[in-house]
Parts: structure tokens; sequence; C-alpha cells
């Protein structure tokens, strides 16, 4: 059989809130592979993401695939991306007991918190989009909404790998990078706005360039563009029902996308069976995208 090992590896997995989206279960697909997990959490979220990898009542969606057992989570570390530094912070943030708390939540403080307890990043999952004028038509979307959006969802892509680069140059197998996109970011999709949709296209084209730049520390960086699915943060776009039902009836395969296939595509690709994929878009939605009408 040709194995899908991630055994002594070490997988930072961003933009983990709750227990249904896309990074939790790319999460649990990496953990059943053998990957050891560190959580980067925004500030607002760690306690809860915390409460979930303890409590009763959340053990069933603890429980890894392939029988593998129940997720662990070596560390959960504070990190807000919009800031690079703690010099970037605003001041009403930085007066925020919910950011307080936390001390250095920036990228680079969070990498800080990182070093003092592992020595390499094999597996780099960004998972973060954020607008906060995402039900604004690009008419009505203001800067500000606009270049956060960018900033947020985009950029960060960028802002990690760099300060992550030490960690993951010229790792035993490489080391790999995944973002999720959204074909918002080539098609026109009503409800994502708020400069969402120029984001995703940023994400797209920013991951072909890191790919470019980063090849030669044997670094990949690849994108999964999945179909609509009804995570917490796709609640805010509008109907995700009806967007959920009209690419399920559309689709070559007639059926919604699972969250779990996005969490087993993006193992794969973070494995050694994909070391000659790099700067691609993975497409999970049951084919979706090649559909003209």
């Amino acid at each position: 059989m040709i194995p899908l090992d991630l055994s002594g590896k070490t997988a930072l997995v961003t933009g983990v809130g709750d227990n249904v989206g896309f990074a939790w279960h790319i999460a649990k697909a990496l953990q059943a592979a053998g990957a050891r997990l560190v959580f980067a959490c925004h500030p607002r979220l760690v306690s809860i993401v915390e409460s979930i990898l303890e409590r009763e009542a959340d053990a069933d969606s603890r429980v890894l695939p392939f029988g593998a057992g129940n997720i662990r989570v070596d560390k959960v570390i504070a990190c807000d991306v919009s800031f690079d530094t703690m010099d970037d912070v605003d001041e009403k943030t930085r007066n925020d007991r919910r950011y307080q708390k936390h001390g250095d939540y920036s990228i680079h403080g969070m990498f800080e918190v990182y070093k003092k307890h592992f020595d390499a990043v094999d597996v780099l999952v960004h998972s973060i989009a954020f607008s906060p004028e995402i039900m604004k038509r690009a008419i009505e979307t203001s800067r500000k909404a606009y270049l956060t959006a960018l900033s947020v969802s985009a950029y960060s892509l960028t802002a990690l790998l760099r300060e992550a680069l030490p960690l993951m140059e010229n790792r035993p197998d490489g080391a790999a990078a995944l973002g999720l996109t959204y074909l918002g970011g080539e098609r026109v999709v009503p409800h994502y706005g708020g400069g969402m949709s120029s984001a995703k296209a940023a994400l797209q084209i920013d991951a072909k360039q890191l790919a470019s730049n980063l090849g030669s520390k044997n670094i990949r960086v690849n994108l999964i563009s999945a179909g609509p699915y009804g995570s917490r943060a796709a609640k805010a776009i509008g109907d995700i029902d009806k967007m959920i039902a009209y690419a399920a009836e559309r689709s070559p395969l007639p059926r919604p996308i699972t969250p779990e296939e996005v969490g087993t595509a993006a193992a794969f690709l973070c494995s050694p069976l994909a070391s000659g994929i790099t700067g691609q878009i993975l497409y999970v939605d049951c084919g979706y995208n090649v559909m003209g009408v």
C-alpha cells in the first residue's frame, strides 16, 4: 500500500475557531495521518477552542477519522494575523482586555511562543478570511473594509510564511503550506462582497508567487478551493443553504461537499505523496467549477 504518513511532522494550523469549520477537519485529517498539532487562534477565540478540546459535550467532534483515536493539540497560541508585530496594533485593540491577557498576539509573537516549544514547522495551514462588510456589493464596499479583507485574508499568508521560513526551510521530505480559497475569487458570487472576492483572487496569485519564492527552500505552497459549506463563517455571506443546494444541483457529482473531503485532500497535499505539487489550486467542490451553467 502507498502510505500517507505524517509521523514525526508538526503542523501549525491557523484559523481554528470552532469544531465545524474546514480548519478543524483539516487538523483532524493531518493528525490521523500522524502529525502533531499546534493551533494559532484569534485571541478572542482561544478560550472557545480550548473548551472544545476538553468538554464532554464536544467529545464526538474530537474523534479522528480512520479509527485514529481522538484529536490532541500540543498547544493553542493566540495570534491575530492583522498584526505582524505589536508595533502594528491600534490603540483600541491594545486596550481590549480580551487581547491583553495573551501578551504578544502578533504573528511575530506567536512564533516566538512556538519556538520555545517546537523546533520546526513541517505543515502550515492558512484558514483565515474576514471582511467587515462581506454582505455589501463591491460598489458599496468602503476602502477600509476592502483593505482589511486583503490584509487579513490574503497578505497574512505571506506574513506567516516569512516568519515561519527559518522553521520550514529544507526540512526532511520538504515542508508544505496550504491555504483555502473559493470560486468567488474567480467568478462573481452573490453575497460574496466586501472585498472578499478580491482577497481570494489576491491569495491565489500570492500562493503562486510564494511557491516560486520558496521552492528553492523545499517548501511547497498550494491552495484548496472548496465548494460552499455551512460553516459558522459562511453563514455571514447570505443564504448558505441555498448556495449549497444550487451548487449541488449543478455539480458533476450532484451533492454537497463534506468537510471531511477537504480534510483528506489537505492531508494529501501536505504529505510527501504530493512532493511534486506546488503553486496549484485543488478544487474540492464535486466538480462545480468545471460547469458553464
